[in-house]
């Protein structure tokens, strides 16, 4: 084969040596073999020009003489041949030509290119040719020719001279597309053609990295394909497609791998930077970058071989070898070679490996770990498994439950040498924290390409500073949330980059890494500090005080003063002060020689080796002498404090200076401070010898690191020893176990905003790496602290564990006592809740002590599975339960905090914040900080004093945090809190507490002290409860004579205990109950037959009478269910839910279902469901069809909405994310679910609630003061508190701040729902199941708009339907009806539709006409000519009775389609209107006995059934077609259908009544008009069975309320189909989404002022529910309508979307000609204003087709804001721009009006009324109503006329109202009006209007209906709200054409008309 290996070998003649690549399969892709050294490419040339040959055969065959050339090296050898003396491009037989022309026309152009650049230069060449021939000098020349004083040139064989002058480059390897894959489809049998013609399509590489460049040849020739490539990194899958390899034909696929920027490791990181030439050295890629920080020089090759890998029991070996290659060599040092791996399991949770120098011994760590002295892990428990990878070299770690790789070492650029040893990892996710010490500014370290240093150092904190310790540890977060930790044990100077973590580190002598893998970082602690370096130190309780220090204090007076100043303010702090100053600076480790040596040191310690000396001459290192602590020799004096860091003032040694400069700068020297002038600045000479405990002697350079280390612990045991007491150490510089002995300050920090939040970041990290006790100095040690600053600082440090003021000499005091008055005040304040809560703390370093866990603990650690958690580094906690928020920023008087998912109280008040997993504003004025208290915690208390000897002596309380379960838990550990190893001796006490159902048990665990001050508890807060009562203490278990006293806060809900007495280190039990007030009891016993004490308490209930109306006597006290298995996942939650065992469980009305099972789903941002239900056995569910995603399509940061699963109660909580508003919260008593009796409860988030229907209400928001509704189809007019024609249990409410959202139960049993002041509500349903939706808004318009989206939008109705419309049940015959029309005419009022009630049908009978109106068909006809149209009535009982063929009937029957019992009975009969035939009705006997004489027998067609739906079109069909007599037809427009609840005259059935008691009256009744009969009442039976079209069977019982639903679609279906327009139906009975194929009118209502008030009420809620075509009957149905409330129901009636007068029949007309010539005219009018209107009227129908908004209005809708409008039910809008302000009350002549915040106009005249957010008594004539437009709108319009075929006509005009900026926005939808889904098939005209800036603009969205044939004319422009300046022209460009119009302008009122 001829490639890249051919074009570097320069002889063919003298090599001969081909790449022969053996075949193992047809299919398989391997690397193109390694690339031989570039020299090799001219080495021959060279050679022979040495031998004297600079002509013959110097040069070879360009493109190989062998096998076929590839492209781009053929093209790459052309450029160097052109340089070759003799350049001849030559191949042989049987191999594709190869020659310039052959390829290309790049080819041929760079060919031409490169051999032009030849022959320029022949006179050069054949100069030296010359000069070779006379003279021998050498035509191709080495550079050492030339240069040979230049060493680098001896080695240079990849380049080459012509002459001395003529410098050739060329590109040797094809490195510039990365490392060449292959795939050989190679064919070793080819006997079969396929006749398909199969091709190979598409090729899916696994593991691999990207790949480009992909090119095909099919038989060696390159074919001309492009193929596609697409790559997933994270699988890291690539998909080549656009191919096509014939089967059974050759083929060689190859491609290149892209190395990405962020994959680049970087290869030459070294101090003095890299080039292209260096990075070429060591065999690396040279590639620049415009990225920041991707190194431009990145590794390619691995450098080591992996042999032996051996996996045992107990961890695994490999054996690794360095590679042979030049490039070995070129890296920092001397290669180890070989070296071993050893990986060791040590537990199922924490393994070991090593790199390390099997033969040669090196320096090692001498820290002792603690691990096991045997591998105590299993294959089965462990939660890793281990590979070692080969090639290249790596350890893999993957955390067996999840996958997930933790640790991949599988990167390029593993190094081992003497003084430079590198690693790099992949990471599992970019969460990453720990390393130091150095300045952070997020705790989440930044990954994007930074080096951080470690190598101790005396620095102050800077960014990227290495500074006091080092901690080689960090811990890690998985994508899953699982945490592990890594430790590399090493103590040498190192550096770390990132992305990929490579540890690049100066002589490091073994890798040596523990790794630790938790499910949860909090377990990170426990495992790494108790399993491996070693507890915390357990401090004294006084180390918890406040404490002071200051640099600078001049003499112990001012200390004193100091102190009398504090005591004089009463500010607790600890009277300690830094007295180690008192020596002055020889405090520090390192010991003046000159005068105080034998102060610190006796002089036989420094006879026994304790100074450190030099390693060369072993002279002392004068200046200081430093103390080897090494030795552990020393006998310290007691400070209580030291500073244990490695500081000199000059760098290395005085005098002479250090000796080796190799070990003071290391060959590869880390990104360190020091790094320009090496590792001794500000330090010792490196090789400084020391020597450790067992006498082997080590370099300082090894163990620099560890200098402070060694300090601390013979530090804390002099201090224990010589005090006796506990003590404390405060060390500044730390390694890992530092903690076990010493707390840490974080430094000498600046008085900066910036170290203020910086110090909570250094917290949180030293509680990784096992430093508790820790903080920073408050205020900050340099410069003059800032007031405001310094007291944010105070506020936040008093939460330090290590608690201390510090500044240094020559700043200002910043002491709480050297402020003012308000300084001192607030810093008394906060101190004092330090030192309340000190119990607490002690008892969180006590765990720390024993168990390895934070102390300081960010958020992440407690609430992992919360991602936002992972960032925040500005809060945190201490210990599980106390979260902090401080001020970090100056100028700032509120702070932004988040809340993670739990309960959260303030605690200062104990209020719950109402927030979980949101961030929310808090208040936060300069004197106060921002504390809460975590839910499900008990935190222990005590009275502060000035110090914590006096606090000691306080009595102690509690704080109770309950949960959502009203539980709680937590401990308290107390000693003498001085005494050493009190815990090791068992010398303590260990409280733990408990709350649970009421009960706080106080246990102890361990007793082994008794404290002298007889401490107890004297007072217990319980955060988030009820009030309790009737507590009693009970001591080991005996009834104590306490008398508890209990104040309790209904606003806070907190409780607070107190004269108790609970002996500190004894056991009790405080019990209590709780009392429920009034408002908060749920009724245990609705139900029908009443309720006793005794019934009441057989059900576990309280049995508790009370004066207040409304309040349940029986409530319930206990939960009847647990709950199991909650599991939360991406798309939702779930839960099992149990019935707990007792004997109330089956008091309840009938059986319980049991288990049961909660299935949440998360199914868009704005919209969940939840849904309880059996599952095990099958109930039946409403088959309503809903629009929901296929997959919920969600985000977890996108939700508006966050959801819990409470367990005791058990209920469902979600909270609006945004606000942290709890919008459902049944977590209430009462949950119940039995087979016919299903009820929940749920808190409400405010009193403001609307909906539920369909009952008549007297406000649009709902009385919560203790009603029941009910809810079950019935055929009753409109009535208080009677459940009538629909049902819709839905609702919409609002929370406190105005936000909306909406809960929709789908459930269509019979039911009631109760509201209390709670507020909360409850529903109880009688079968089903609980199949809840809730709609998160957060806009009350958006709630509808998403509720509609769901349940389907509303109908678009025509045009004409909008029109005004006449209906009366008791016309006479057609001539009534017929001069009706006429009088109408000539009057001149608009109206559309004409009715006909069931008059028109011969004895009320479907699908007949009576003889009365013979002339009915005729009078459509004349009524549709001039333009009208006509509705009929249908009602769905079919009478059976008949003597003559009724087809109706008996096609019914034949078709099955008539509702019937079960089991194969007969049709169930009932009576509705139907007449008997033959028989004349004496209307003087009463109702019942007409009924049981006249009525026939009536039958209930099934819609349900597909074949029902048949019948019912085709019996439509005919009365519309009359095919028997076409003269007979009814050619109507649309149908109302009435009846349909179902409605009966008569109760369940006839003849014999109802069979099954049980679902007729069953176990629990519902509120409902029927309760004392049954649900039967006034319609059929409910074990009448039905069919659904899928054929399954389902009781009438569960459906009845879907029957006017069922009805409607095939109804609406039939009107399109028989009409062939869009038609209308109007349907009595509703259910959610019936508003998808019918509107619906309010009932039968009455002549009466409060209906006419009801009727807004009606219309705002079915806008609500989705059915926008509504409106009342105008002037009312029952009873004689009264003139002036007639007159004032026009008015109002003619801004119903469904607008029309009727009544019924033995009332007076009421028809607007029926009364008067005032009557006629004020109907003219107003009618003539809603026509005038239509067009914006039609917009808004179109709106809520295609958006779901409402149209008629309430005004909260678009004013949510104001709360004004929350209770506003006497006006309304129409869309957000009309507003309508009837009168509504008898003899009024005016109107109060509210107007919410906006501009208003008078509709008539244009006037801005100058009304914004308030009411306004505006005129109201009784020719008038009001109505106004607000600004910043346009409202389309047109010419009114009789009737809308007319109007539609006329010219259209725009009233445009300008808002205070002058600008307005409107919209036009314009289509034909009656065609059939014109918006769907786009047949229509969509503009939008705005007007800003003195000019109109129309902007068509779509149009595909107004046309030039079709035109729609503008004809006036009303603009109001100009200025009163002057308009002096208008001009309309129409087409680029200027039009100028007439206009006029009344300055007065600022309208021009146009």
């Amino acid at each position: 084969m001829t490639d890249w290996k051919n074009i570097i070998w320069s002889m063919n003649a003298l090599s001969k040596e081909i790449a022969n690549l053996q075949y193992l399969a047809i299919f398989y892709v391997i690397n193109s073999p390694p690339f031989p050294p570039p020299e090799k490419s001219i080495i021959g040339m060279m050679e022979f020009s040495l031998f004297g040959i600079p002509y013959v055969s110097t040069g070879a065959d360009i493109c190989g003489f062998f096998q076929d050339a590839e492209y781009e090296m053929c093209a790459r050898w052309m450029q160097l041949g052109a340089f070759y003396p003799f350049s001849r491009n030559h191949n042989t037989i049987g191999t594709k030509r190869q020659d310039p022309v052959s390829w290309n026309a790049t080819f041929v152009n760079l060919s031409r290119s490169v051999l032009e650049t030849r022959y320029t230069l022949l006179p050069y060449l054949y100069t030296l040719m010359y000069k070779a021939h006379v003279e021998g000098s050498t035509v191709v020349r080495p550079l050492l020719h030339e240069f040979v004083s230049d060493w680098v040139t001896w080695d240079i064989d990849g380049q080459f001279l012509l002459g001395p002058a003529f410098l050739v480059s060329p590109v040797l390897e094809p490195v510039s597309r990365g490392p060449l894959n292959l795939l050989d489809v190679k064919v070793s049998q080819s006997g079969y053609k396929d006749p398909n013609n199969l091709s190979f399509k598409e090729i899916k590489i696994f593991g691999t990295q990207e790949p480009s460049n992909v090119t095909v040849k099919h038989n060696g020739v390159l074919i001309q394909t492009s193929p596609k490539v697409t790559y997933d990194y994270n699988l890291k899958v690539a998909v080549i497609t656009e191919i096509d390899l014939v089967l059974g034909e050759a083929y060689t696929v190859e491609w290149t791998l892209t190395t990405r920027d962020e994959e680049k490791i970087d290869c030459y990181p070294d101090e003095q930077g890299v080039s292209a030439d260096n990075c070429i050295a060591r065999g690396c890629v040279w590639e620049e970058s415009s990225s920041p920080g991707v190194p431009f020089c990145y590794f390619v090759n691995d450098l080591y071989s992996v042999s032996n890998v051996q996996y045992h029991s107990d961890g695994a070996s490999a054996d690794i070898s360095l590679k042979s290659s030049v490039e070995s060599n070129a890296f920092p040092s001397t290669p180890v070679n070989p070296l071993c791996l050893q990986v060791t399991y040590h537990k199922n949770e924490m393994l070991q490996f090593k790199i390390y120098d099997p033969n040669n011994s090196r320096y090692e760590v001498p820290v002792p770990l603690n691990l096991p002295g045997v591998p105590a892990s299993s294959p089965e428990s462990r939660l890793y498994e281990v590979s070692i990878g080969e090639n290249p070299f790596g350890v893999v770690i993957r955390r067996k439950s999840t996958g997930a790789v933790i640790w991949d070492s599988q990167l390029l650029g593993f190094l081992f040498n003497d003084l430079f040893i590198r690693i790099s990892t992949r990471l599992p996710s970019a969460y990453l924290y720990g390393f130091g010490e150095t300045e952070h500014t997020a705790f989440r370290r930044d990954l994007n390409w930074h080096t951080w240093g470690m190598f101790s150092r005396d620095q102050p904190p800077g960014y990227k500073m290495n500074s006091y310790g080092v901690h080689p540890y960090y811990m890690g977060l998985e994508e899953d949330g699982s945490a592990h930790g890594v430790l590399l044990l090493n103590s040498n100077a190192m550096g770390k980059p990132v992305p990929w973590l490579p540890h690049l580190c100066a002589p490091l002598i073994l890798y040596s890494f523990r790794m630790c893998l938790t499910s949860q970082p909090s377990e990170l602690k426990t495992v790494m500090g108790s399993d491996v370096i070693g507890r915390p130190v357990m401090v004294p309780y006084w180390s918890l005080g406040f404490q002071l220090c200051r640099y600078g204090y001049e003499n112990d007076t001012e200390i004193a003063n100091l102190y009398d100043d504090m005591v004089a303010a009463q500010i607790p702090y600890v009277s300690s002060q830094c007295w180690g100053l008192v020596l002055g600076p020889h405090t520090h480790p390192g010991v003046s020689v000159s005068g105080l040596l034998s102060e610190i040191f006796s002089p036989s310690l420094l006879m026994e080796d304790c100074l450190m000396f030099s390693g060369s001459d072993s002279c002392t290192c004068w200046g200081r002498a430093l103390p080897d602590f090494s030795t552990f020799a020393l006998v310290e004096r007691p400070f209580q404090q030291l500073r244990g860091w490695l500081l000199l003032f000059v760098n290395g040694a005085v005098p002479a200076g250090c000796t080796d400069p190799i070990l003071n700068h290391p060959p590869y020297m880390p990104h360190l401070e020091s790094r320009g002038t090496g590792l001794n600045s500000k330090t010792l000479c490196m090789e400084s010898e020391q020597i450790l405990p067992d006498g082997s002697r080590v370099r300082h350079y090894d163990v620099h690191n560890l200098y402070g280390w060694s300090q601390t612990r013979p530090t804390y045991e002099a201090v224990q020893e010589v005090t006796g007491q506990r003590g404390i150490v405060i060390t500044r510089s730390t390694f890992p176990s530092s903690g076990r002995w010493g707390g840490h300050w974080l430094g000498d920090n600046t008085a900066a905003w910036d170290q203020l939040r910086k110090s909570i970041i250094g917290m949180m990290e030293f509680s990784l790496f096992g430093i508790p006790y820790t903080g920073a100095d408050i205020c900050g040690f340099f410069q003059d602290a800032e007031y405001e600053m310094c007291a944010r600082w105070t506020q936040l440090g008093a939460f330090y564990p290590f608690s201390r003021n510090h500044n240094t000499i020559g700043t200002k005091r910043q002491d709480p006592v050297s402020w003012n008055a308000t300084f001192v005040n607030l810093s008394r304040s906060v101190l004092e809740t330090r030192y309340t809560l000190l119990p607490y703390l002690y008892t969180l370093m006590y765990k720390a002590h024993v168990e390895g866990s934070t102390v300081v603990r960010p958020l992440l650690h407690e609430f992992v599975s919360d991602r936002v958690t992972w960032d925040i580094d500005g809060q945190f906690l201490l210990g599980p339960a106390f979260l902090v928020s401080p001020v970090l920023e100056p100028n700032a008087r509120e702070v932004t905090a988040y809340f993670p998912e739990a309960r959260w109280y303030d605690y200062y008040t104990g209020a719950d914040v109402n927030a979980k997993a949101q961030w929310k504003v808090l208040p936060a004025p300069l004197d106060y900080i921002n504390l809460h208290v975590r839910g499900g915690y008990i935190l222990p208390w005590q009275e502060p004093a000035l110090n914590t000897n006096q606090s000691r002596q306080n009595p102690l309380g509690l704080i109770i945090a309950l949960d959502e379960n009203k539980e709680a838990k937590g401990e308290l550990f107390w000693d003498d809190g001085d005494t050493r190893d009190t815990v090791a001796n068992n010398v303590y006490i260990l409280c733990e507490f408990s709350v649970i159902q009421n009960r706080l048990d106080v246990k102890v665990s361990q007793s082994g002290y008794k404290d002298p001050n007889n401490l107890t508890f004297k007072e217990i807060k319980i955060f988030g409860t009820q009030e309790p009562s009737n507590v009693t203490v009970k001591h080991n278990d005996v009834l104590s004579q306490m008398s508890p006293r209990i104040t309790y806060d209904y606003n806070l809900k907190v409780a607070v205990i107190t004269e108790i007495d609970l002996v500190l280190g004894e056991a009790y039990t405080v019990e209590w109950t709780l009392t429920t007030r009034d408002e908060e009891k749920i009724d245990c016993y609705p139900d029908e037959q009443g309720v006793s004490a005794d019934s009441c308490i057989a059900r576990g209930c309280v049995w508790e009478e009370s004066s207040s109306p409304g309040v349940p006597f029986c409530y319930f006290v206990n939960d009847l269910y647990s709950v199991s298995n909650v599991q939360y996942h991406s798309d939702g939650a779930s839960a099992d839910i149990s019935l707990k065992s007792s004997v109330e469980a089956n008091a309840f009305p009938s059986t319980p279902v049991n288990p049961l099972r909660l299935q949440v789903t998360y199914h868009k941002n704005e919209m969940l469901q939840f849904k309880i239900y059996d599952p095990n056995n099958s109930r039946y569910e409403v088959p309503v069809p809903l629009n929901l995603p296929g997959v919920p399509a969600s985000s977890p940061e996108s939700r508006l909405y966050e959801v819990s699963i409470g367990e005791n109660p058990f209920g469902v909580v979600i909270r609006r994310k945004s606000t942290g508003a709890v919008i459902w919260d049944s977590q209430l008593l009462g949950f119940l679910f039995n087979d016919l009796f299903i009820r929940i409860s749920t808190r409400l988030p405010s009193a403001y609630l609307y909906g539920f229907g369909e009952t008549e209400h007297t406000a649009f928001r709902r009385d919560l003061n203790w009603h029941t509704w009910g809810m079950f189809s019935r055929d009753q007019p409109p009535g208080y508190k009677m459940n009538s024609y629909g049902v819709h249990p839905y609702y919409m409410g609002l929370e406190e701040d105005g936000s909306a959202h909406g809960v929709l139960l789908l459930n269509s049993n019979a039911m009631d729902v109760t509201f209390q002041p709670t507020p909360a509500l409850t529903y109880r349903t009688t079968g089903g199941v609980l199949d809840f939706y809730v709609f998160l808004g957060p806009t009350p318009e958006l709630v509808t708009q998403q509720y509609t989206e769901v349940i389907g939008r509303p109908v678009m109705v025509p045009y004409w339907s909008l029109g005004f419309q006449l209906c009366r049940y008791g016309y006479e015959n057609d001539t009534e009806i017929a001069n009706l029309y006429d009088d109408m005419v000539a009057a001149q009022i608009p109206y559309d539709v004409q009715y006909s009630d069931i008059d028109y049908m011969e004895r009320q009978l479907d699908f007949t006409f009576s003889p009365k109106f013979a002339g009915l068909p005729a009078l459509i006809q004349r009524l549709r000519g001039d333009g009208m149209r006509v509705i009929l009535i249908l009602d769905p009982a079919i009478s059976g009775n008949e003597t003559q063929p009724y087809p109706a009937f008996t096609r019914g029957v034949e078709d099955d389609v008539f509702i019937k019992y079960p089991n194969g009975g007969g049709i169930v009969w009932g009576k509705v209107w139907p007449d008997y035939p033959d028989v004349v009705v004496n209307s003087s006997l009463d109702w019942d006995s007409q009924v049981e004489q006249y009525r026939a027998y009536a039958a209930f067609p099934d819609f349900f059934r597909n074949s029902t739906v048949s019948w019912w079109k085709r019996e439509i069909q005919e009365m519309y077609t009359n095919p028997q007599n076409p003269e007979k037809s009814l050619k109507f427009d649309g149908l109302w259908i009435d009846m349909n609840e179902p409605a009966s005259f008569v109760n369940g059935a006839v003849p014999a009544g109802c069979t099954d008691t049980t679902l007729n009256h069953p176990p629990y009744m519902p509120h409902l008009e029927s309760r004392g009969t049954g649900l039967s009442s006034k319609t059929l039976c409910m074990e009448s069975e039905q069919i659904l079209p899928d054929g399954s069977h389902v009781r009438h019982y569960d459906v009845h309320s879907l029957y006017g639903w069922s009805q409607t679609r095939p109804t609406y279906e039939a009107v399109q189909e028989v009409t062939g327009q869009r038609g209308i139906v109007i349907t009595r009975s509703t259910f959610p989404s019936s508003g998808r194929w019918g509107g619906h009118w309010l009932g039968d209502n009455t002549a009466a002022w409060d209906q006419l008030r009801k009727s807004i009420i009606g219309m705002m809620e079915f806008s609500l529910f989705g059915i926008p075509y509504t409106g009342a009957d105008i002037c009312g149905f029952f009873q004689d309508a009264e003139y002036e409330m007639c007159a004032r129901w026009m008015q109002l009636g003619a801004f119903y979307p469904f607008s029309r007068n009727h009544n019924t029949e033995g009332t007076k007309r009421q028809d607007p000609v029926s009364w008067n010539a005032t009557f006629v005219n004020l109907s003219r009018s107003v009618l003539e204003t809603r026509y005038t209107l239509l067009p914006y009227l039609y917009t808004l129908m179109h709106k809520a087709h295609v958006e779901g908004s409402t149209v008629v209005r309430p005004l909260l809708h678009e004013f949510v804001s104001d709360r004004v409008t929350w209770d506003i039910d006497g006006q309304f809008l129409l869309g957000p721009a009309f507003l309508v302000s009837p009168v509504l009350e008898p003899n009024a002549r005016e109107v109060t009006a509210y107007f919410p915040e906006a501009r208003w106009y008078d509709y008539y005249t244009g006037v801005d009324i100058n009304a914004r957010g308030e009411w306004k008594v505006l005129p109201a004539p009784l020719d008038h109503i009001n109505l106004h437009v607000r600004g910043g709108y346009i409202l389309p319009w047109q010419e009114p006329a009789l009737n809308t075929n007319q109007s539609r006509q006329k010219f259209l005009g725009f009233k445009v109202a300008l808002d205070d900026e002058g600008t307005a926005e409107g919209w036009l939808f314009w289509d034909d009006g009656q065609s059939i889904d014109t918006y769907e098939q786009g047949l229509y005209y969509l503009a939008n209007f705005s007007a800003s800036q003195n000019t109109l603009q129309s902007h068509i969205v779509f149009n595909n209906y107004i046309s030039d044939a079709n035109p729609l004319n503008l004809g006036y422009i009303e603009i109001w709200g100009v200025s009163s300046v002057s308009i002096t022209s208008v001009s309309i460009t129409l087409s680029n054409m200027d039009v100028t119009p007439i206009f006029s302008q009344d300055p007065a009122t600022q309208v021009c008309d146009q």
